[in-house]
């Protein structure tokens, strides 16, 4: 039996775009490859809501791109973190642990 597939929390993907961007330079198909492949199949995004998410990510200076060719021979934008995205990441990744933390406490409370 496959795995279920999952919408994205909303939030969550600025998060999960530093978090891979964080890795070295990348492009915007190869983030959805990535999300895909750690998450096992249940995080798929969809190019109508990914390249969006990179644009508004280096319009706030957290991500910068460039242009370079892929190793299929294509040129592509590949994103890498400024400084500011690396302060960011460390933020928003402090933000989902605390979060996380306080979901699993009510969850607890049902058993």
């Amino acid at each position: 039996m496959g795995a279920a597939k999952s919408d994205l929390l909303q939030g969550t993907l600025d998060l999960l775009i530093l978090q891979v961007a964080a890795l070295g330079p990348v492009h915007g198909y190869a983030v959805a490859q990535r999300l895909q492949q750690i998450s096992k199949d249940v995080l798929q995004v969809q190019q109508g809501t990914l390249y969006p998410a990179l644009h508004r990510l280096e319009e706030r200076g957290w991500l910068k791109a460039e242009w370079r060719t892929t190793g299929t021979g294509r040129d592509a934008k590949f994103y890498s973190l400024t400084k500011t995205g690396r302060a960011r990441l460390e933020h928003e990744r402090s933000d989902w642990e605390r979060m996380a933390r306080a979901i699993g406490l009510v969850l607890r409370t049902a058993e």
